[in-house]
């Protein structure tokens, strides 16, 4: 498995940087404690996500009896429309109702670090597909510790760019955001034409027949 991979994939789809504005309209009104709190839980949350789907993922698409490739086609084809999402400067598995739900648990002070804000703002279906995807092209005990690993990273990366929302707003700008939310897409995009022609290439064999000719 080549392990640099699923971190691209899952910095390109998790995209902290994209979700800063929303990060910054929720917690606006929040006093400083209340603030680094939601930080400090949406960064475990977002670990725990990208944890569990590595861990037991596998594990659960086959209680279903789901075939590893109809997955990854599945799951292919959700990592596409996430990437086209981005291409439109809009940050992946969200829906306006999503934000909407985030602005009234505000107005009413409940906490929106887990949802909308870890899922499905930051994590979400195409995480989760991509962590399953990754996992089954494990072939050692170390290269899953890896992906669970790459949590880590994801909850530190969330963390750092939270931690300073303000100063990236203030430097990068709506514009500047947009900008790294399309080249995320498009990076993306690429790799969910990989996962799907890999999937459609087990579910029909022939067709790599017709690719090597």
């Amino acid at each position: 498995m080549d392990l640099l991979k699923p971190l691209i994939a899952l910095l390109a789809i998790v995209n902290p940087i994209g979700a800063v504005p929303f990060f910054i309209s929720f917690t606006q009104h929040f006093s400083r404690a209340q603030r680094r709190n939601t930080i400090r839980v949406s960064s475990f949350s977002a670990f725990c996500v990208i944890a569990v789907s590595a861990i037991a993922g596998l594990k659960i698409i086959e209680f279903f009896g789901i075939s590893i490739a109809s997955f990854q086609v599945g799951g292919g084809t959700l990592l596409l429309i996430s990437s086209l999402q981005m291409l439109n400067a809009q940050q992946p598995e969200t829906k306006p109702s999503d934000v909407a739900e985030g602005e009234q648990k505000v107005d009413a002070g409940a906490s929106i670090a887990v949802v909308p804000l870890t899922v499905p703002l930051l994590t979400g279906p195409a995480t989760i597909s991509t962590m399953v995807i990754y996992a089954e092209k494990t072939r050692t005990l170390f290269e899953h510790a890896v992906l669970v690993g790459y949590g880590v990273v994801i909850g530190l990366a969330t963390f750092v760019v939270f931690s300073a929302a303000g100063r990236i707003a203030r430097v990068l700008g709506r514009t500047g955001i947009n900008v790294m939310t399309r080249l995320m897409g498009l990076i993306l995009a690429a790799m969910a034409v990989e996962l799907l022609a890999d999937g459609l290439i087990k579910l029909f064999p022939v067709l790599a027949s017709h690719l090597a000719r």
